[in-house]
């Protein structure tokens, strides 16, 4: 099976012009503009449903929630200006570990 993981880049990306570029009419760019404090709250309740979810047997739930989760992740490393090739190194190195 070949995962395609593109897009992840590609939502980066939106997510840093979002921040560097404003729209008013932007959830991401408000989300960044409320500051670390509250996307962190975001990531907690997104983590929170994710396992709630993950109880349960709708799939279709687990896949919207984990979405949820890392959208709101790719948010929070972007606040920090953290790429994420940083935490894919970080993983490859846990790995040879």
């Amino acid at each position: 099976m070949t995962i395609e993981f593109s897009f992840l880049g590609k939502l980066e990306r939106v997510i840093a012009e979002r921040r560097d570029a404003p729209a008013e009419d932007s959830y991401t760019a408000s989300l960044l503009a409320s500051g670390p404090q509250r996307i962190a709250q975001k990531v907690g309740e997104e983590g929170v449903e994710l396992a709630l979810a993950g109880v349960g047997s709708d799939r279709s739930r687990v896949v919207a929630e984990t979405a949820d989760l890392i959208y709101h992740v790719l948010v929070l490393l972007a606040a920090h200006n953290i790429g994420l090739q940083e935490v894919v190194e970080e993983l490859k190195r846990r790995h040879q570990t």
